[in-house]
Order: C-alpha cells, then structure tokens, then sequence
C-alpha cells in the first residue's frame, strides 16, 4: 500500500471499513453463493470523501490492521449494526444487531489511529464505537431516534454546539448557531467514554457530537453523508489527514 501511496500522488488515503454481509442476502445472486461473505461497502461515504479530495481505501474486514495503518493518513468509521453490548459490561436487550468482527477491527483500528496520531471521523455508529473505546456505554433502544418514517436525508431536529468546541468552529460562529439534522439510530450514548468531550447535544440533551482534546478525533451522531449540500467534518478529515501525508513526505 505504501508504493500505493505514492503513485497516487497527493490525495490522502483515507481507511473505510465496511460490514460483513452474505450471498443469501444479495439480490441476483445464485443460490450457489448464499454462504460465500462479502464485505460491504456504503458509497455515500466514500463519495464524500473523494468530494473533498481524498481516496477512500476500502478495509478488508480480514486483514490485520497493523498491516496497513502505517500507509494511511485517516479513518473514517462508518454507521452499521450495534455494537455487542458486553464491550462494555452490558447484557443483550434484544432489541440489536451485532456485527462482533467489526467492533474488533474497528477498536484496532482506533488503536492505531493514536498510535500513528491519525485523524478520525466517526459517523452515527462510528460515534458509538469512539465512545465504548473509550470506555463509555450505551443506552441500547431509544427507537424515537430512528426516523425511518422519513426521508433518510429529512432534517428531523436541531443540534446545539457547545461554545468554542471543534464541531462548533467547523459548523459556524464559534458553536453558537444550531442545525437540523436526519436521525436514524436507535441507541444514544450513556456514559461518556474516558477524555472524550461533548461537543453538540439535541434539544433533549442527547448526545449528537463527541470530540477528544489533544487528538484530531471528531464524531457526530447523525447521518451527514445523506445531505446533498457538503459537511464541514468532511473537509476537516481531509484537511487533517493531508497534513499528516505531508509531514511523511
């Protein structure tokens, strides 16, 4: 992937992983394949991140991350399934979908984004696992979040910033305008995870944005992926990630 890197030339790299998914589960595919795994990739994120002129690297749900963590300038860690409640010291409510192969990867790749002192942009899940990385929990169903009554793009409430975070500087004056936002999870954190700080919050209180002082690590609970018009934080992991390609050289 280093050799990669170079031919590429200036667009920083920027790790995506995906979800693991079956034959049985793909329209058009034969019975024969029901039982062959396929990783799965959203385009939506990886088109955002080539609008703001960078190269989504697709992660291999097998690979080793040590393997590739030193070729990339980014992570980018996407929405999905929920995260397996015994992570962090909590009992199965029945109410989720568990992906553990893919908490593992992506708690690695969290490792490793500090270690390398990448820059990290967690969306809706990805929020989720920043958190429980850090030692934070969850609170497993709160189904008022999940609008899927309306478009996945519908702008369902505000979100407030909190003065002078990072999220508040990137979304306009410091913190102190409000957006909209879609909603579609149905789990919201509880306890915030170690060093974390939150940096936006919904009319209700609910967490909607987390970032950690001292690393380029931002993480928002919706879904900015979906809008038509560009998000900030996408442009911010670019910029972040380009300087660490050019301190490599």
């Amino acid at each position: 992937m280093a050799d990669l890197a170079r031919r590429l030339g200036p667009k920083p790299l920027i790790g995506l992983p995906g979800r693991r998914t079956y034959g049985r589960h793909v329209d058009g595919f034969g019975s024969i394949f029901d039982d062959f795994a396929m990783d799965l990739y959203l385009a939506d994120y990886a088109g955002e991140v080539l609008a703001a002129g960078g190269l989504p690297i697709h992660l291999p749900l097998d690979a080793d991350p040590s393997d590739y963590l030193p070729s990339l300038h980014g992570v980018l860690l996407p929405g999905g399934a929920d995260i397996e409640p015994g992570t962090y010291g909590a009992v199965p409510d029945g109410n989720g979908t568990y992906e553990p192969e893919r908490d593992h990867l992506e708690f690695a790749l969290l490792d490793g984004a500090i270690d390398y002192d990448l820059p990290v942009l967690g969306i809706c899940r990805g929020l989720q696992v920043i958190n429980v990385h850090a030692g934070g929990t969850l609170n497993q169903h709160v189904p008022e979040h999940a609008r899927y009554d309306m478009p996945a793009d519908a702008r369902a409430h505000e979100v407030q910033f909190e003065p002078e975070s990072r999220l508040g500087l990137l979304y306009g004056n410091g913190g102190r305008e409000q957006i909209k936002v879609n909603s579609l999870h149905h789990q919201t954190v509880a306890l915030l995870g170690d060093d974390l700080r939150v940096s936006a919050r919904d009319p209700d209180g609910v967490v909607e944005g987390i970032e950690r002082p001292g690393q380029d690590l931002l993480a928002v609970q919706w879904h900015p992926e979906m809008f038509s018009e560009p998000e900030p934080v996408f442009a911010w992991l670019i910029q972040q990630a380009s300087k660490r390609q050019r301190r490599r050289g």
